[in-house]
């Protein structure tokens, strides 16, 4: 057992602040900061390298004992792991928390686990970290450095013990896979690659380790029959059709070997070919509603990325107008914005055997550029941009490809100004999509007059809608402007005469004349402070639940 006073000595003189926090807490401490302290400590526990990081209560900042009654039961000790576990990341909590006798007064020692290789510790969806002694957000360059740790061990690249290259690989997927690294690989002459033997061929791909075929191998040239030496891991891609209210209407599981697969996998996409845009706008020619590299590329990535040892399958759903993926494990980028960023490389992967292979046939890149291109191209497009969700608490990393206009107004200014960069293309599909997006963005793009209105409701400028020749749907969208619905509204009331009019009725009529951003119920929250204004000029009063005009305005 673990000589807690012993270990309490070796803290009390430890210079190692960041992995070590003193808390008087004589007799309570607010949870929320507790939480907060073991979010920072843990992150900082990992980036140190250290197992554990400490929080004593009873000890002031002169590490001088004081004594705590925080937590005197074990009952409660339990229930507070069991709060931490329920808001942090992968439901962390303390390893232990243990009450020890120091010079006669009470000490309470809180263990905290370092944060998961790759996995930043969050508390309540927010990353914390240390600054000398204050306890701050979790700063970019931390954050980046916990993300993009090297993965401990190579699933990938374990050997299949019983495989061997004749009973376990289709012959089909080696004849693609050649086709296809003689593609990658043009210098070398291609009668060169055709005299390999299969275990040249697979040396050269990297998919051998110590002359034993790997799981990566398997994955992407094993025989259907052969996916059980995978197990436990799932080695399978599920297409799931559903219609316009999400029910399944059709599924179907697709396993080993990837490289063949997937093109089966993707013939089940009715990708259609559209010809004109809503409004009548003519494509300059035919264009499929999906593209064919981004709908490749990003099952590509699924299965590169995807983290095999939490037997998952990944999961394929075609709707109506989007595609929808999903694969186990955390995003190694961390953001989709350093995914972005031509200056943060990816310096390695979760499977690397795997992804050697994948690259050697044609199915990633080794420049990260791939996530990139799928953005570009969408923007080419002028469709939506992905949507990527990514999930650190499942984890699993989930991505959405439009295959509809969401905006015309979005569509006619990609389509009229090319100097648009990515990231205000980003912003601005954010906009369309009604989502939040940061202050220097909103500053950024109002400046150079692409959007305009108050948050949460921004549209774009009136500006943008007469170059673009939207001016009516920009009015529709912002609504007549007040003095015009004060007259409409009193004209309203005066016509309904001595039987007065309901606000339900009032709405009926003029709700075309509101924004068509707003919900009904901000609609109907307009109408009655326009109301007011009225009733407070004495132009129309309330009559039991109708609205009536004062005579003498008649």
């Amino acid at each position: 057992m673990e000589d807690y006073k012993a270990l309490f000595q070796r803290l009390i003189t430890n210079v190692e602040h960041e992995v070590i926090e003193f808390k008087t807490a004589e007799n309570q401490y607010d949870r929320d900061k507790l939480g907060k302290y073991f979010s920072a400590l843990s992150n900082e526990a990992n980036l140190r390298a250290v197992a554990f990081a400490w929080i004593v209560m009873g000890v002031n900042n002169n590490r001088q004992m004081v004594g705590t009654q925080f937590l005197m039961d074990d009952t409660k000790r339990q229930l507070l792991k069991h709060d931490i576990a329920a808001n942090t990341t992968g439901g962390l909590t303390f390893r232990d928390i243990v009450p020890i006798e120091v010079d006669g007064k009470r000490v309470l020692m809180f263990q905290i686990p370092a944060a998961p290789r790759n996995i930043v510790t969050k508390w309540k969806g927010i990353a914390y970290g240390r600054d000398g002694e204050s306890l701050v957000p979790l700063s970019q360059d931390k954050y980046d450095a916990i993300r993009q740790q090297r993965p401990v061990d190579d699933w990938s690249a374990h050997v299949i013990e019983d495989a061997s290259v004749k009973n376990d690989l289709d012959e089909l997927a080696l004849a693609k896979a050649r086709i296809e690294f003689k593609k990658v690989y043009d210098k070398l002459p291609p009668e060169m690659i055709d005299s390999w033997t299969p275990e040249e061929f697979l040396r050269h791909s990297g998919l051998l380790n110590n002359g034993k075929l790997t799981r990566g191998a398997l994955l992407l040239l094993g025989k259907p029959e052969m996916a059980y030496k995978l197990s436990p891991a799932i080695p399978q891609i599920t297409w799931t059709l559903v219609n316009e209210e999400g029910r399944k209407i059709n599924y179907q599981h697709f396993t080993i070997p990837f490289i063949l697969t997937v093109d089966e996998v993707l013939g089940k996409i009715r990708n259609l070919t559209m010809r004109e845009m809503p409004g009548g706008t003519l494509f300059p020619e035919k264009l499929m509603q999906y593209d064919d590299f981004i709908i490749r590329e990003v099952l590509h990535n699924a299965i590169a990325h995807q983290d095999y040892t939490l037997c998952q399958r990944i999961n394929f759903i075609e709707g109506p107008d989007f595609l929808y993926y999903s694969n186990a494990g955390t995003f190694y980028p961390g953001t989709i914005e350093n995914a972005l960023d031509t200056l943060k490389q990816q310096k390695f992967y979760r499977n690397e055997c795997l992804c050697k292979g994948m690259v050697s046939y044609n199915m990633i890149d080794t420049v990260s550029s791939g996530i990139q291109t799928i953005f570009y191209k969408q923007k080419e497009r002028h469709f939506p941009m992905p949507d990527y969700e990514i999930n650190e608490n499942a984890p699993e990393v989930n991505v959405k490809i439009y295959g509809r206009i969401i905006d015309e107004q979005y569509v006619d200014l990609l389509k009229r100004d090319a100097s648009l960069s990515l990231k205000e293309c980003i912003w601005l599909d954010a906009i369309q999509k009604k989502r939040p997006i940061t202050e220097e963005a909103l500053r950024i793009l109002k400046g150079k007059k692409l959007i305009e209105w108050h948050k949460p409701n921004y549209i774009i400028s009136q500006a943008v809608a007469q170059k673009t020749h939207q001016v009516p749907e920009y009015t529709k969208r912002k609504g007549l402007d007040k003095n015009k619905l004060l007259n409409m509204l009193q004209q309203v009331v005066e016509d309904a005469g001595d039987a007065g009019i309901m606000l339900n009725e009032i709405y009926e009529y003029m709700q075309e004349t509101l924004s068509s951003d707003k919900t009904m119920e901000a609609k109907k929250r307009r109408l009655r402070y326009l109301l007011h204004l009225l009733k407070e000029s004495d132009i129309v009063y309330l009559d039991g639940l109708k609205w009536k005009a004062k005579k003498e305005s008649i």
